[in-house]
């Protein structure tokens, strides 16, 4: 080993094309335990592809071009300094490298949004997906987390925006100390420079440190929009494992803890396909992001069958005919998918549905169903999700200001997703810390909850307000016929709220949460505060039924 060489921390930088890779490269460099290898690969990248470069001869003549005597000797060899920061471009990782460039060293990810990168792509190559490289720089990604290494994902957008933290940030990554001096040098050619600076670099010879964003971006280049759409998915990919994103409207928020973890990979059905939870998305010209223009059903899985679907198509083909929606899917095509989605996710009990169907997508934003030119959108999300209320212990009910809407506005057997009534009502309740709250008709007799229908028990009678201004919901139908089944008398009248405050038991009803009992309503307790008989009377009949009843899911075996 020659005289103050030794063996030295290589930490690999990977990225796209004018992805400020260089910026971050000159900041590297100012560190004096820092030695900067610009694009050690790049002769072999060039003789194994046999692509040009103005600059071609002169790099293969000046450089060594066999990649792997390179990983070894110059990128794996001693160094004089600590440190060794090694830029790569993501495309340059060619088939015939040793396994050791992944295998050995830090490495980091550094990605930038292809809407910046494309417009000043082709002053020395002409744009093409492969030369920008990110399908490799995900594949790169990947075989650092396959290999145990996930790497810290960088973007560039977050260095223009907060250098300083952004660098700390990454250093406190790769276990490695910041340096103030990161963040500021010389203008001009560098001693680091590879030989094609002359090439790539004027622009950058005239800075002193990350530039800010220019506040309004310039136009696209609409000649490359085939490729933005090819890009940008991965780009958004890899931008989900940036620890810190920026945002054009505010800081952003952390991840949320969801109900049911196992529900942060789950596929769901979306227009004619199957897609990942984060890819599960309607377009922007989507009947129902333009005005709540859908319907949909909630339908519950029990032991490889699905509880009442055929009612709830029912349903669902009833409020899309009301709707004059057109070129609706069949009822075998919309049973496919949700058998597939449910076959897809391994859900063949104590999942929930939640089935959409959407007008579809528009030629142009506006409200006119004559701009529907697609066809129906649907969606098939399902979730594991046991019922969501305490049907043990009971739940506390609050009454709403919020009046259910009229048949004179919004017929509500039409199950729509112009759910903003509800929903006003469901933050009264959520203000109250209720479980939910009571809607009630323009009369001022009870509707049904924000989410679910009602019935009472007075004196022997089980009573449930008639489905005017409430929905005529699918549960709330079967609980009815179990009402008479189990020998008690059935009465569908007005109830007002005097009656519920009074009652001797009460629970509500609906597919999420199945029969839900009510212990206490604006502060008036029911009954004497418990589970009463004729609820759980109801529930084991209910409970019975969805053991026994259900349209099986193709190719589930009960083990």
């Amino acid at each position: 080993m020659a005289k103050n060489e030794h063996p030295v921390e290589v930490i690999h930088s990977w990225c796209t094309p004018r992805s400020l890779s260089t910026s971050l490269m000159y900041s590297f460099a100012q560190r004096d335990d820092m030695e900067v290898l610009d694009e050690p690969l790049y002769a072999n990248f060039l003789r194994v592809t046999g692509l040009d470069r103005p600059y071609r001869e002169e790099l293969m003549s000046k450089t060594e071009s066999d990649g792997n005597k390179v990983i070894k000797n110059i990128i794996y060899g001693p160094g004089s300094r600590k440190y060794k920061f090694c830029k790569h471009i993501a495309k340059q990782r060619v088939p015939g490298l040793t396994n050791d460039l992944l295998k050995k060293g830090k490495h980091f990810i550094l990605i930038r949004n292809p809407l910046d990168i494309l417009p000043s792509f082709d002053k020395v190559v002409p744009p093409s997906f492969y030369e920008l490289g990110l399908a490799e720089l995900v594949c790169i990604y990947n075989d650092l987390c396959e290999r145990g290494k996930p790497p810290p994902v960088v973007d560039a957008a977050e260095l223009q925006e907060d250098p300083e933290a952004t660098l700390r940030g990454l250093c406190d990554d790769l276990d490695i100390p910041f340096l103030p001096e990161m963040l500021k040098w010389e203008a001009g050619p560098k001693p680091v420079d590879g030989l094609w600076a002359p090439w790539w670099y004027k622009n950058l010879h005239k800075s002193t440190g990350f530039e800010q964003a220019r506040k309004y971006p310039q136009p696209f280049p609409f000649s490359f929009y085939h490729l933005l759409e090819q890009s940008l998915p991965l780009y958004n990919m890899l931008r989900r494992h940036v620890k810190k994103k920026s945002s054009l409207l505010g800081p952003p928020l952390p991840p949320p803890d969801l109900p049911v973890p196992a529900n942060e990979k789950l596929l769901a059905w979306v227009g004619d396909e199957i897609v990942p939870r984060e890819s599960a998305k309607v377009s922007v010209f989507d009947s129902v992001v333009q005005g709540g223009d859908s319907v949909w059903e909630g339908l519950r899985v029990y032991n490889g069958k699905i509880f009442k679907l055929e009612e709830h198509l029912d349903r669902m083909f009833d409020s899309a005919k009301a709707l004059a929606f057109e070129n609706v899917p069949t009822r075998d095509e919309i049973k496919e998918a949700i058998f597939r989605t449910l076959i897809r996710n391994g859900m063949f009990d104590n999942s929930h549905i939640r089935l959409s169907l959407t007008r579809g997508k528009k030629v142009t934003s506006g409200m006119s169903p004559e701009f529907n030119s697609y066809g129906c959108t649907l969606i098939v999300l399902a979730e594991w999700k046991p019922p969501v209320y305490d049907n043990t212990h009971g739940i506390v009910l609050v009454t709403a200001t919020t009046r259910r809407n009229s048949p004179n506005n919004l017929d509500s057997k039409i199950h729509h997703n112009n759910l903003l009534n509800n929903i006003l009502a469901k933050v009264e309740g959520n203000n109250a810390n209720a479980n939910d709250a009571i809607m009630l008709d323009k009369d001022g007799y009870v509707s049904e909850t924000n989410a679910t229908n009602i019935f009472i028990v007075k004196k022997g009678r089980v009573l449930t307000p008639h489905a005017d201004y409430c929905l005529p919901g699918i549960t709330r139908a079967t609980v009815m016929d179990l009402v008479v089944m189990e020998n008690l008398l059935l009465e569908e009248r007005r109830i007002s709220l005097s009656e519920v405050h009074t009652a001797d038991e009460m629970w509500t009803t609906g597919t999420m949460g199945e029969l839900s009992p009510v212990v206490k309503v604006d502060g008036r307790i029911i009954g004497d505060g418990e589970v009463g008989p004729v609820t759980k009377r109801l529930q084991a009949a209910f409970k019975k039924l969805t053991e026994q009843s259900g349209v099986p899911i193709p190719t589930y075996h009960h083990t």
